[in-house]
């Protein structure tokens, strides 16, 4: 297989010639990034992204130029979204680890609640399914979901399927006693 070298200036051509296809939808696919997300910075950051793929792309076909920037100007603002989603939703994880410093004196009366909830709970597995209760006390003494399977000689799966039963059978009876 033979490849023909292409003259540097034809290269330089035709990369421009590809620029000024790409740059006259530019403006319409500002206003399309721009109504889906919202801020005009993000919008040209998303647009001047798929502005370079089509140029670079190899085997871009001229006649489709609008619809190959309109199909990577959408999936880049989607890419966007989502991760502005994810930051939002790591923001409120560490909010949550964020908590200001405890009261000494509260802190001693929320571990005793805990202790007394954590010792109740214990009480209830009877309510539970003998797999379900195995899967807990094991998972309770630290082991984790593949090491409680090979201990109770289970699949990774029915371990955890039992484990999440219990756990959501518990809440569900702690909640009732809660709401007493």
């Amino acid at each position: 297989m033979t490849h023909t070298l292409s003259h540097p200036c034809q290269e330089k051509e035709q990369r421009h010639h590809r620029w000024n296809l790409v740059l006259a939808e530019r403006e319409r696919l500002l206003r399309l990034a721009g109504s889906r997300l919202g801020r005009t910075s993000d919008a040209e950051d998303c647009v001047q992204e798929a502005m370079m793929r089509a140029v670079a792309f190899d085997a871009l076909d001229e006649s489709r130029v609008a619809a190959l920037l309109t199909t990577i100007t959408l999936r880049l603002c989607v890419d966007q979204q989502r991760g502005v989603q994810r930051d939002h939703r790591l923001a409120a994880r560490v909010q949550i680890l964020r908590r200001p410093e405890p009261d000494p004196v509260s802190e001693v009366e929320h571990r005793a609640c805990e202790r007394a909830a954590g010792a109740w709970l214990l009480t209830q597995l009877t309510g539970l399914g003998t797999r379900e209760r195995d899967v807990l006390l094991a998972r309770a003494r630290g082991l984790s979901t593949a090491e409680t399977a090979n201990a109770l000689q289970i699949t990774y799966k029915s371990a955890e399927s039992a484990f999440t039963r219990a756990r959501s059978r518990l809440r569900a009876v702690y909640h009732q006693e809660m709401a007493r």
